[in-house]
């Protein structure tokens, strides 16, 4: 088990390798020069050219990416140019906000996937089946943004019912009001992981109601739930890569979620960043995501392997 995590440690490597080359290369061609920024707009020539030395911005790509990459390596992303602030700090509170959101989110999802799935599959020909396999449809197709603005309108401003953004209120909560502020923008979050999730364990669940061991253990006399259970374990593991595949998804993709709802996030962070072209802010952030994804992958991976054998001895 030790050598097949290695195995993963070392082909997230090149990975981040890669994705680190290529915020580093997008940034670099972002309309807009820096030094200009940092500067201040009544700065001379010569205080610009003072400070892209400093910043080793006149030395040549490979050198500036690879000081980039070392200082990266020791935890220095930079300094906000819009905030004066380290990029580190800002990401790592931003990121922390995007857990709580992602956390929140992937729990709704497993649940109601688990449920639309689980219902399609042993209910194919009926109505409720039907109904089932139709809200994972469309729940993978619509438009985050156009769900958002209708749960806005239709929910929040509608019924009063969830505040509009925000995670807490003005005087501050505990996980009550936490959970309350966060339903719409975590259930907005998980519409697409559930209805992905829904689809693949339909699939592999009625796969495996098709094998022949469980008609061994229908001829046996178990009951229908513990039939029922030997079936669900073994589509834990199609459906734990499902899972870890949405919780990248989740920490990356939720920038409109994040932005429409004022959840102080990474992907609010990151809108903001490029948006004032704070390229430091903006590195930092792709490049944190980028590396948690990679992590998660690795963690899914390895809890795959406890579960299947033949996939750690391959």
């Amino acid at each position: 088990m030790t050598g097949f995590v290695l195995r993963r440690l070392g082909y997230g490597v090149p990975v981040l390798l890669g994705v680190a080359l290529v915020v580093f290369l997008t940034v670099k061609l972002v309309p807009g020069d820096p030094v200009a920024l940092l500067a201040g707009t009544g700065a001379s020539e010569q205080t610009k050219d003072a400070l892209r030395h400093s910043l080793g911005l006149d030395q040549n790509l490979f050198v500036q990416f690879w000081r980039w990459l070392t200082k990266a390596l020791h935890g220095d992303l930079g300094t906000s140019i819009a905030q004066h602030r380290p990029a580190r700090e800002l990401v790592v509170s931003a990121f922390g906000n995007t857990l709580v959101l992602a956390a929140y989110a992937l729990i709704l999802a497993l649940v109601l996937g688990v449920i639309l799935g689980g219902v399609s599959a042993l209910r194919p020909g009926t109505v409720l089946g039907r109904i089932c396999s139709a809200i994972s449809s469309i729940s993978v197709s619509a438009p985050q943004y156009s769900v958002a603005l209708l749960f806005i309108v239709y929910v929040s401003l509608g019924t009063g019912a969830f505040p509009v953004s925000g995670m807490h209120g003005a005087t501050g909560g505990g996980p009550g009001d936490l959970l309350w502020h966060g339903f719409l923008p975590a259930l907005t979050s998980a519409l697409v992981p559930a209805g992905m999730i829904g689809r693949v364990f339909r699939a592999s669940l009625m796969d495996v109601l098709r094998q022949d061991f469980v008609e061994a253990l229908r001829a046996r006399g178990l009951p229908r739930r513990t039939v029922l259970l030997h079936a669900v374990h073994n589509t834990l593991p199609s459906l734990l890569t499902m899972a870890g595949l949405q919780v990248g998804y989740l920490l990356g993709g939720v920038v409109f979620v994040e932005t429409i709802f004022s959840w102080p996030g990474l992907g609010q962070l990151l809108f903001t960043s490029i948006s004032t072209r704070d390229l430091p802010v903006t590195q930092a952030g792709v490049l944190v995501s980028a590396a948690v994804f990679v992590g998660v992958n690795i963690v899914v991976d390895t809890a795959h392997a406890l579960i299947d054998s033949r996939v750690r001895n391959a």
